[in-house]
C-alpha cells in the first residue's frame, strides 16, 4: 500500500543518499504542452537540506524543459527508485526554483571548487507532500559507473570559452553559446535558461568527476568479467548437479546390489 507524509521521513534519508540517479517531472500550464521526464545521473548532484528542502545541480543538455516549466508554474515532482535491495519507490511532491549560473544564489550554494561542468543551473525544491509505493514490479539492475560523456562534453566547451578574450569570455564552439542556442526555450516556446549565456564570468570547475565517472571502454570490460564470471558459476553449478546426480545413480546401484544379495 502506498504511504504518504508531509516531508521527507527520516528513515527515508540516507537511503536517498545512496541512489545513483533519479528522475525529474515537470509539465507546462498549457493543455497541449508537453509533460517532460528527466533522468539525472550525474554523482554528488543532489542534496539535502531539511526534511522539506532538497536541491540539484542542474547540468547542461540538449533541451531544458525543466526549468521552462519551473519557471512558468513552480510544479515538479522528483521520483527515486530501488534497483537492489528491498523494493521501494519514492515520489517527492513539490514547488521548484530556478538558480541560473553565476548568480547569487548558485554561487552560494556551488563554490567553483565543486561546481560539475556544464552546471547550468540549482534547481531549489520546496516539499509539500512524500509519497511512497512498492515498486514490487521494478526490475533489479546492477550499477556499473556513471558516464564520462557528459561532463567531458561540457569540458571542452568550457575550456572554449575559457580560452577567449575577457571580459566576456565568449566563444562560438563554447557553451555558453551552446546554451543561448540549445536551452533558451521549451518545446512550448516557454523562456529556460535567461541570463546564464550572457554571463562574463570565466567558467571554472571542480575535475573532482574524473574519479566519480568510468569511460564506456571500462564499463565494457567490466560487464564481460561479470558476464565471463556468470558463466564460470553456471559451469560450476552444472558440474555440481552432475556430481549429485553421480551420486545418486552410485548410491541407487549399491542399494539395488545390496538388497539383491538379501533376497
Amino acid at each position: 500500500m502506498g504511504k504518504f507524509f508531509d516531508s521527507i521521513p527520516p528513515e527515508m534519508l540516507a537511503w536517498i543518499q545512496k541512489q545513483q540517479c533519479f528522475w525529474v517531472a515537470t509539465a507546462p500550464l498549457k493543455a497541449t504542452g508537453h509533460v517532460n521526464v528527466s533522468p539525472k545521473g550525474a554523482p554528488d548532484c543532489f542534496r539535502i537540506i531539511d526534511n522539506s528542502t532538497v536541491w540539484y545541480e542542474d547540468l547542461s543538455g540538449s533541451g531544458c524543459e525543466t526549468i521552462a516549466h519551473i519557471r512558468e508554474n513552480g510544479r515538479v515532482t522528483i521520483m527515486f527508485m530501488a534497483f537492489e535491495g528491498a523494493p521501494r519507490i519514492l515520489r517527492l511532491f513539490g514547488t521548484g526554483t530556478v538558480h541560473e549560473f553565476d548568480t547569487p544564489e548558485y554561487n552560494a550554494l556551488i563554490p567553483a571548487e565543486s561546481r560539475n561542468p556544464g552546471s547550468r543551473a540549482v534547481i531549489m525544491i520546496n516539499i509539500y507532500k512524500v509519497g511512497t509505493s512498492c515498486g514490487y514490479a521494478v526490475p533489479y539492475y546492477e550499477f556499473l559507473g556513471h558516464r564520462e560523456l557528459l561532463h567531458s562534453m561540457a569540458t571542452r566547451k568550457e575550456n572554449f570559452d575559457c580560452a577567449a578574450p575577457a571580459p566576456t569570455y565568449h566563444h562560438d564552439k563554447g557553451l555558453k553559446i551552446y546554451w543561448e542556442g540549445h536551452n533558451a526555450k521549451s518545446l512550448d516556446g516557454l523562456p529556460a535558461l535567461l541570463n546564464a549565456g550572457k554571463s562574463s564570468v570565466a567558467f571554472n570547475s571542480s575535475d573532482n568527476w574524473r574519479a566519480r565517472t568510468v569511460d564506456a571502454k571500462s564499463v565494457k570490460n567490466l560487464s564481460l568479467k561479470k558476464e565471463q564470471g556468470s558463466v564460470e558459476t553456471r559451469k560450476r553449478e552444472e558440474w555440481k548437479l552432475v556430481g549429485a546426480f553421480s551420486a545418486g545413480v552410485l548410491v541407487t546401484a549399491v542399494c539395488m546390489k545390496y538388497i539383491g544379495s538379501r533376497a
